[in-house]
């Protein structure tokens, strides 16, 4: 009799222990876990579309050689989209920096070897136009709700705050909408860092950028704002 207690008694512990397992359903969890992490992307989405003024900072470490492509872009902007800040680009082997100014749809830029702004095609460069990438319909914002597989990737502390890693995959038409020379055919991987307000701190892409040269990765880190910020044409 005692030994069949026992058993019940373990039987009853683990259907409570699987009981609470099983409803739990926190942030990234197992049950309901995608929905719940393309909820925080897309509230990420939300408070990034929402702001006056958006800090940007775009980079990776090294281009493969022979590549002509984007280094590095960081400033200031906002959605009307306009941009104000420094771009740095590879080509012919050697890295060109730039005071950029990108509004109404047009780029300008002044480097070390030009005394004033230049009206230039980005694209040229294999670079997108800066301000492009503040746009709220085809800007860094849009890839938060258009991310595949998602899953969660754990949680690390940055200073003072805990922040979630949610990764997944991102098709390359989408990619190509941020770097116009991203293969459009390939998938590229994500990876976002959320604090526990949703708000994104960073994201890292990685793949086929450029049409040679192999995986390339990118990352993006953002910040916002409630100053309104005013960009007009140098």
């Amino acid at each position: 009799m005692r030994t069949r207690l026992l058993a019940l008694a373990f039987v009853s512990a683990g259907l409570v222990l699987a009981a609470c397992t099983g409803s739990s359903d926190s942030k990234g969890g197992k049950d309901g876990g995608t929905d719940q992490l393309a909820a925080r992307l897309a509230t990420a989405k939300k408070t990034l579309d929402g702001a006056e003024t958006i800090t940007i900072s775009l980079s990776t470490p090294s281009l493969p050689d022979g590549i002509t492509g984007l280094l590095s872009a960081t400033g200031k902007g906002n959605h009307s989209p306009a941009f104000d800040g420094k771009v740095k680009v590879v080509t012919g082997g050697a890295s060109l920096g730039a005071d950029v100014i990108a509004v109404d749809g047009k780029v300008y830029a002044k480097t070390g070897l030009a005394p004033v702004f230049l009206t230039i095609d980005p694209a040229s460069l294999k670079a997108p136009d800066p301000a492009s990438l503040l746009s709220t319909d085809d800007g860094i914002s849009q890839i938060l709700v258009k991310t595949q597989k998602l899953e969660e990737d754990g949680r690390t502390r940055d200073g003072k705050d805990i922040l979630t890693t949610i990764k997944g995959t991102l098709p390359g038409d989408v990619v190509r909408t941020i770097i116009p020379s991203a293969a459009a055919d390939e998938t590229f991987t994500v990876a976002y860092r959320l604090d526990d307000d949703d708000d994104l701190r960073d994201a890292t892409l990685a793949g086929q950028f450029y049409p040679s040269g192999g995986k390339v990765t990118y990352t993006v880190a953002l910040a916002t704002s409630d100053v309104p910020v005013t960009i007009k044409a140098p």
